[in-house]
């Protein structure tokens, strides 16, 4: 790895205190997976209290070089399926990857292995058209990827002009760490081409540090607010990062100040390269009980993990048995 990457990797290394040694192998974890964080992620890091939160989810480690039994480049059995860009797993939705492409790379991301390869949009959208002529069950469409607000405007209208022709459809989902990585995405272009929509839009965040929730990413977020969009946040349970109810106290209630209604904590997927973040349940299931008792029940999401096969998030609770 040449020029600013390494310079910036280098910085973030310097920042954590780490030995030499680490940040070559922190190097050598960049090349199967590329480090790439955002301007804003840095302006996030300079004015944190708690810098290691945010330096930790996106700076290459050599912990990834390690062969973890259980944890594998596909942890939730979507191939081959997401080859072909539509993901069925839950009655009534479709997911859509309408890209493969990031503002910035999360070092514990359960698409990881597949990313930064091109999508075909007429392609893609031609496959939508077969899916949707043969049935009637879908109801929802979320548009994912890699993160779909890395697409144009353009792009993303066409989409949603697509959408329209299906009145069967309900809701049209994005799920996107946009407004935390690229704030200045949210363009009033953008509002404008989400608000022409003709179904509903529901966007979900996805955000694991209160710091992640400065300034510029709340007016983002007041941006959307304005466009009729419905604000959701989900987060992932991380070692290191969140795994504390104090972290996630303050995570919950400044994601309820910027409009954002806190949906799921989901467990790690065990995605090779990524087993140094994971939280043992049980310690999962502490920190709930402690957010239960700290905070309204509007700013406890529920705790979930993804299980291949299952017919909807599985969720995590004492003993194992599945809420009702």
């Amino acid at each position: 790895m040449n020029g600013k990457p390494r310079q910036h990797m280098e910085a973030l290394s310097h920042r954590l205190g780490l030995a030499p040694d680490a940040m070559r192998s922190g190097l050598s974890a960049a090349a199967a997976f590329p480090f790439l964080a955002p301007p804003s992620w840095y302006r996030k890091i300079s004015a944190s209290d708690d810098p290691e939160g945010l330096i930790r989810q996106v700076l290459p480690l050599g912990e990834e070089l390690a062969d973890v039994p259980g944890f594998g480049a596909d942890p939730l059995a979507e191939e081959p399926a997401a080859r072909y860009g539509l993901v069925e797993k839950y009655h009534g939705r479709l997911l859509l990857m309408v890209t493969r492409r990031c503002a910035g790379h999360c070092r514990f991301c359960f698409r990881r292995h597949v990313l930064d390869t091109p999508v075909d949009q007429d392609e893609l959208q031609d496959a939508f058209r077969v899916r949707m002529a043969a049935d009637s069950d879908i109801t929802e469409v979320i548009l994912s990827g890699g993160d779909p607000l890395v697409l144009s405007d353009r792009v993303l209208s066409s989409w949603l002009e697509l959408f329209s022709a299906y009145r069967r459809l309900r809701r049209v989902r994005i799920h996107t760490r946009g407004p935390v990585f690229t704030p200045a995405r949210i363009t009033p272009k953008f509002t404008a081409v989400v608000a022409a929509s003709r179904h509903p839009v529901v966007i979900v965040l996805h955000v694991n540090h209160p710091d992640e929730l400065d300034a510029e990413t709340a007016a983002a977020l007041a941006r959307l607010r304005s466009a009729c969009v419905l604000l959701l946040s989900q987060t992932v349970l991380l070692a290191g990062i969140n795994d504390s109810a104090d972290t996630l106290a303050v995570l919950f209630e400044r994601a309820v100040e910027c409009g954002l209604a806190p949906y799921y904590l989901h467990q790690l997927d065990r995605v090779a390269g990524a087993a140094h973040f994971e939280v043992a349940k049980s310690r999962g299931l502490e920190i709930m009980r402690e957010l239960h008792r700290r905070l309204p029940g509007y700013m406890v999401p529920r705790y979930v993990e993804e299980v291949p096969g299952d017919t909807s998030k599985r969720p995590i609770v004492p003993g194992g048995t599945p809420c009702p």
